[in-house]
């Protein structure tokens, strides 16, 4: 058989971890590990979990923890699923028991057999089939990208077989020619909109193990809160009219921009909410408030947020490479008709206490200030951000609205659908410092839909 020399290694940390939780399985502990010569011999293969040690495995997906059980198993100086190397960690071998993790990489010859290679390279074949999963869909890079332009959709097991070759099927029915997809890796694939994609909805990718449709959907606008040009979403409303704009940069229409290009971020992220805060505060100047229909609608009435904890805040956003982000975070922060609202007059069929304009959240008065949002800082990993001049997807869900004004996790977290009433996206502090800057930050199309 031919045993190829490049494959995926997993660290020993890494797989120490992973197996810790299972060594209650096997019987046998070494203190020190000392090959031994011969061949093994393999009887059986096994799950690790002790309510399954009775469960023999004929087959398992792709980097599963198996109990592989013989004798001599102290000679096998490497163990191979069909062509790919399995990471062996001494410690987790005994005479009558090797515990091994399926290797992660994807078998370019398929023999449905494990192979047992000894020191002096004799081999022991037994057989087991690696099941590689379906394709995963997990994002995309531009959501509302339009016919012609390139995307790439991220995930696993994106597996281009030379017989049965992966195919892309936008909504609509619309096929994705081969000519269009420019690169397949495991983790992604890129490729061009055909120009007969234009209806919104899920994509759907085959291949040679299964096929998957996307839970996020092309040209999403399910749950749209604000698209900016006032045709089904709001517009913001609060102390600072931001800037709508319609230009070049347009990604479908008009959006909204914080900063203005000579407007300075301190390295501490320091308070600017005329430059760098959107604002939509529900309700209206009118006793009782108007939060039912129209501008000024809460949130939760505009969008169902009834499975709120399984839910993404979505939008589209584009940081100019000419004026990049190094500081501040952009705390996101739904509120409810406690927090904030435009006027704080009653609200019919509200008992609870009804807070006017404020910025409580976000500077801390009366104790508001542990109230959870979430703080976005993609600079954060490499010191400065941009988007290359280019429209990308955000998602943020909703779970990761657990942190403080400061960076702090909190325990003061959106818990009911009421919580969703109002929402104010502000760059400002967050807790960690960065580098002095002028950003431009582009967004559009702020949605929220399940995940």
């Amino acid at each position: 058989m031919k045993f190829l020399t490049k494959y995926f290694k997993w660290t020993a940390a890494a797989v120490a971890m992973t197996v810790v939780v299972s060594m209650t399985s096997c019987d046998d502990q070494p203190d020190e590990f000392k090959p031994t010569g011969g061949v093994p011999t393999i009887s059986y293969i096994r799950p690790t979990l002790p309510e399954q040690a009775d469960s023999l495995l004929t087959s398992a997906t792709l980097e599963s923890l198996i109990c592989i059980v013989g004798d001599n198993l102290k000679s096998v100086h490497e163990i191979w699923f069909n062509d790919q190397k399995a990471t062996l960690n001494t410690s987790y071998m005994t005479d009558h028991t090797i515990i091994v993790n399926v290797p992660s990489g994807i078998p370019g010859e398929v023999s449905n057999k494990i192979f047992f290679k000894t020191a002096s390279d004799q081999v022991v074949e037994f057989p087991f089939n690696v099941v590689v999963p379906g394709p995963r869909l997990d994002e995309m890079s531009l959501e509302w990208s339009n016919p012609g332009e390139e995307v790439t959709i991220y995930g696993d097991f994106f597996v281009d077989d030379p017989n049965v070759p992966l195919t892309i099927i936008m909504p609509g029915d619309i096929a994705v020619p081969a000519e269009n997809i420019k690169s397949i890796e495991k983790n992604n694939v890129t490729f061009v909109i055909p120009d007969a994609a234009t209806e919104a909805g899920p994509i759907e990718v085959t291949t040679i193990y299964g096929d998957a449709k996307s839970g996020f959907h092309y040209r999403d606008s399910r749950g749209l809160l604000f698209e900016f040009d006032g045709v089904t979403g709001l517009i913001d409303q609060g102390w600072h009219a931001r800037e709508i704009k319609e230009d070049e940069w347009s990604l479908s229409g008009k959006y909204v921009q914080l900063g203005n290009g000579t407007a300075i971020m301190s390295e501490d992220g320091g308070w600017d909410d005329s430059n760098f805060a959107f604002e939509y505060w529900c309700g209206s100047w009118d006793t009782p408030q108007n939060v039912t229909s129209g501008q000024g609608m809460a949130l939760h009435n505009l969008v169902n947020f009834k499975d709120f904890a399984n839910m993404s805040l979505k939008f589209e956003m584009c940081i100019p490479s000419s004026n990049p982000w190094s500081a501040g975070a952009m705390q996101i922060c739904f509120e409810g008709y406690d927090k904030v609202t435009l006027s704080g007059n009653p609200i019919d069929g509200y008992d609870g206490t009804v807070m006017g304009a404020n910025a409580k959240v976000f500077n801390g008065e009366d104790g508001m200030g542990t109230w959870g949002r979430a703080l976005y800082r993609p600079w954060a990993k490499t010191g400065s951000f941009h988007t290359d001049d280019k429209w990308i997807t955000v998602t943020i869900p909703v779970s990761s609205f657990m942190y403080d004004r400061e960076g702090n996790a909190t325990n003061t977290v959106p818990s009911k659908p009421g919580d969703f009433a109002s929402l104010t996206m502000f760059v400002v502090g967050g807790g960690i410092n960065g580098t002095e800057c002028q950003p431009i930050i582009k967004i559009d199309n702020i949605r929220a839909v399940l995940n």
